[in-house]
């Protein structure tokens, strides 16, 4: 994140910790005298490079979810009205993907569900929770399914649905702003390995998404340009993309969280804090947001491109072998070294004076 930038890195990481952390754009120019612009590049660097720490740790295949629960935000921007799509892990409250789009659509909900098919192991028990956006079930079913041979020799192969997955659904009706109703079922799945995944994640005793709405609160509180009435609103979606992946990446790897504090042995009362990415071993310490900052993300794997044309026919030639000359054959010999040059072009004309001296 700091390449290429003059100003010292200890005053970068202080206004990136005050971002993450709810302070607005305009409080910082005042307190540290920059210019606007300045800090909401600094903004967006750190967001791209918490947006790639997120990809090569928590984006791997690796972790087993249990139960997720997804949901949207609704943000008022300036002069639009922007979605914000995220999703998080019960059971250690990990923070997995997060999509920002201009409209509330099914395009949102199918990216959004790729980022958490992406953390997830192949083929495991899994319980999903969402309100009651239709789009949610065919987006899920569209997300976690494989491709299943069923027959013998040619034939294109079968989407199927994991036999574990499971769908939950919960919609909330209200009637003049208060809670009337909350109706619970299942879309997906049978609602007793609902019940034994709940109580394996600890996510509750009844289907919810009280887990996800409590980082919704988080999100709107870190966020700046998230809060409700505000004169600091987002003006691009780049902006309100990178400043989620710096929220969710620091939610993850630098904050700790009281649930997932564990005791260090039986009669005391010292604890052990642990962040979300310690709780689902991807980490094994604390991160400094300096340490997130700076965190050097392995390039992708060289792939030779691919060639165009027609493939070759005739076996390569070997490379001991001396290749054909190209061309037409010579019929003259080659001019000797030793010989000078004859000159080319017209002989120079010599002055007159040198005749009449």
């Amino acid at each position: 994140m700091f390449e290429g930038l003059r100003t010292s890195p200890g005053l970068i990481v202080i206004v990136v910790t005050l971002l993450a952390f709810g302070c607005p754009v305009q409080a910082i120019v005042q307190a540290y005298g920059l210019d606007e612009r300045t800090v909401a590049s600094w903004r967006d660097r750190a967001g791209k490079q918490c947006q790639r720490v997120h990809q090569a740790i928590v984006e791997q295949g690796q972790l087993d979810l249990v139960h997720v629960q997804a949901d949207e935000i609704r943000v008022k921007a300036r002069a639009m009205v922007a979605w914000m799509g995220l999703a998080m892990m019960v059971s250690t409250r990990l923070w997995v993907g997060g999509v920002v789009s201009r409209t509330r659509d099914r395009q949102l909900a199918d990216r959004l569900l790729q980022q958490v098919r992406a953390c997830s192991q192949t083929a495991c028990e899994l319980l999903i929770c969402t309100d009651g956006w239709a789009a949610y079930p065919g987006s899920i079913k569209r997300a976690f399914r494989d491709k299943i041979k069923l027959t013998a020799g040619r034939g294109r192969a079968q989407l199927q649905v994991w036999s574990g997955l499971h769908i939950g659904t919960v919609m909330k009706h209200t009637v003049n702003k208060r809670l009337k109703e909350v109706v619970r079922q299942m879309s997906q799945g049978s609602l007793d390995q609902a019940m034994r995944l709940l109580q394996r994640s600890q996510g509750g005793q009844v289907l919810n998404t009280s887990f996800i709405e409590r980082f919704n609160a988080t999100m709107r509180e870190r966020l700046a340009t998230l809060t409700r009435k505000c004169r600091h609103a987002a003006h691009r979606l780049h902006g309100l993309e990178t400043g989620m992946y710096l929220i969710g990446s620091i939610y993850n790897f630098c904050c700790t969280h009281q649930e997932l504090s564990k005791r260090t042995g039986e009669g005391t009362h010292r604890q052990r804090r642990q962040t979300p990415a310690m709780a689902s071993q991807l980490t094994d310490h604390i991160w400094s947001v300096q340490e997130l900052l700076t965190y050097k993300v392995a390039p992708a794997p060289w792939q030779q491109p691919k060639r165009r044309g027609r493939p070759r026919t005739r076996p390569m030639a070997a490379a001991t072998r001396p290749k054909r000359p190209r061309g037409r054959p010579r019929t003259r010999p080659l001019p000797d070294p030793t010989v000078p040059k004859r000159s080319r072009g017209r002989p120079r004309k010599v002055a007159l004076s040198t005749f009449t001296s």
